[in-house]
């Protein structure tokens, strides 16, 4: 059996990392949502919102880290 090593994880990088999970999973969350609901419009606004996030945060990513 084998362990990850997390010990070569900046604190910054986690802080980081557990800030977007907390902003992108729920926008993805609540497009889906607000699909099955019927409103199209407001669940593909928050996909969309959803993939912008994730595309700054793999800027953010590239630029620090």
């Amino acid at each position: 059996m084998t362990y990850v090593d997390t010990s070569d994880i900046s604190p910054e990088m986690f802080i980081i990392v557990l800030l977007f999970l907390l902003v992108i999973a729920p926008l993805f969350s609540l497009a889906i949502l607000r699909l099955f609901q019927g409103k199209k419009k407001a669940g593909l606004t928050l996909i969309g919102a959803g993939i912008g996030v994730y595309a700054i945060f793999q800027l953010i990513m590239v630029i620090f880290f």
